[in-house]
């Protein structure tokens, strides 16, 4: 690869949306468009509506090509779908603009972006344009590593690892690829990478970024690696099988986010001991003058993800339960867990209701089912004091792979972007591919 490639990036999912074009975009078959304008469906058709009430009709698509980089504005976009942390926000992108209809009677918003333009709004949209400039330079990295490894699997048209498992009688056992993303390349929440427009603060910094870091990719035996990332590991990190199918992954194997060495969790009283301890690791950090540094203001309002607790009523639970997964168990009156991964993410988790009991995995659907939006991570224990039902828990994410606020805290002890890296993903080179 030569070449700097564009890619698709779904923005939203809506039956009407409005914004401003700040420029001039060619609007396909009807010359130069600018301004506030909406977009709704009519009929089955898509309407166009100008600043000026010009109205366009369309069957299928619209595409709207950006002149002289012009950028447009989107309004009430939903961030963070799904999480304790969605919103709505008014977002400006670069690029050009396409409308497509889905059966449902809906249409996705896409932007198409070149790929290092793209990466400017991950890296701020992810973390803090005032973290260190190593860390951010290893963030610009395992973004790009990451996009790259998922346009050359579609390109191939490799399947995605999406429930290859056959799970036997009363067991639910899934996990979420790209399976769905058959009309864009990828989408613009943390089910793939955060994209949340042109960055509102630290610009320049995030673009020498990308500019310092132009090409450069992870690889493993000549192949772009797969280059996964969450938020907080707990103080270890997680193997690829407990998150995703059981293909062992050599470049994502567990690790203590520390200098210290962790043994690998291996039973219920050693996830106890460690759940409920605050080891030293990377991403332990007390300090809020660090994390206002490292973190985006959105994250921050996650209270102390190193170590957690929520608290439910039985009642409350299985209430819960019955809503995300669809299957009225009953009462709840057992959870425990199966299997666990060496961080403690459990993967496998049987659910004893009234009515029936079930078992769960993997990591995300566990997280799903057992709070209104999702649990932090799936590394809990539980304790039950008569009605109430108590969750201790370490980390937020599945764990698999860098470790955000851990590799921040690295380059700020002063480790660089290659050691950060290597630190996270065993036997990598660095290379540049255009």
């Amino acid at each position: 690869m030569n070449f700097e490639p564009k890619i698709s990036v779904l923005l939203t999912e809506s039956e009407e949306i409005s914004g401003k074009l700040n420029g001039n975009f060619l609007l396909e078959g009807n010359g130069t468009v600018s301004g506030q304008f909406s977009v709704k469906l009519e009929s089955g058709r898509f309407a166009f509506i100008t600043e000026s009430k010009d109205k366009f009709l369309f069957n299928n698509s619209i595409k709207i090509r950006s002149l002289d980089n012009a950028t447009f504005t989107l309004y009430q976009v939903t961030i963070g779908n799904n999480f304790h942390w969605e919103r709505k926000r008014d977002l400006t992108y670069e690029g050009n603009l396409i409308f497509k209809i889905k059966k449902e009677g809906t249409f996705q918003v896409i932007n198409e972006v070149h790929i290092e333009s793209y990466l400017a709004s991950v890296i701020s949209s992810e973390m803090n344009a005032s973290a260190p400039i190593e860390f951010l330079k290893a963030h610009a990295i395992i973004s790009r590593s990451w996009l790259l490894y998922v346009l050359r699997k579609k390109k191939n048209k490799e399947t995605p690892n999406f429930n290859k498992e056959k799970p036997k009688e009363d067991e639910i056992i899934r996990w979420y690829d790209y399976e769905t993303h058959n009309t864009f390349d990828v989408c613009s929440n943390d089910h793939c990478q955060r994209y949340y427009g042109i960055p509102q603060h630290g610009r320049k910094r995030i673009v020498d970024v990308i500019n310092q870091t132009y090409g450069l990719v992870m690889t493993y035996q000549d192949e772009i690696c797969n280059a996964c990332y969450s938020k907080v590991c707990g103080g270890i990190t997680e193997n690829f099988e407990t998150a995703w199918s059981d293909l062992k992954v050599p470049y994502l194997k567990s690790n203590s986010d520390s200098l210290n060495k962790y043994k690998p969790i291996t039973n219920e009283n050693e996830a106890e001991s460690w759940i409920l301890s605050r080891p030293d690791a990377f991403c332990n950090i007390e300090d809020k003058e660090l994390l206002n540094n490292i973190l985006g203001k959105m994250d921050l309002e996650t209270k102390n993800p190193f170590r957690w607790k929520i608290e439910y009523s039985r009642s409350e639970l299985s209430k819960i339960i019955k809503e995300k997964s669809g299957i009225d168990l009953g009462c709840m009156k057992e959870i425990i867990p199966l299997l666990r991964g060496p961080s403690g993410r459990i993967y496998r988790l049987k659910i004893i209701g009234s009515n029936k009991e079930i078992i769960l995995g993997k990591e995300l659907e566990i997280r799903r089912w057992l709070s209104q939006t999702h649990l932090l991570s799936s590394a809990f224990i539980l304790k039950i004091n008569k009605d109430r039902i108590i969750f201790y828990g370490a980390g937020w994410g599945h764990g698999v792979g860098l470790c955000q606020t851990g590799a921040a805290n690295m380059a700020v002890r002063g480790f660089s972007m290659e050691e950060i890296l290597r630190h996270y993903y065993a036997g990598i080179e660095i290379k540049k591919i255009y």
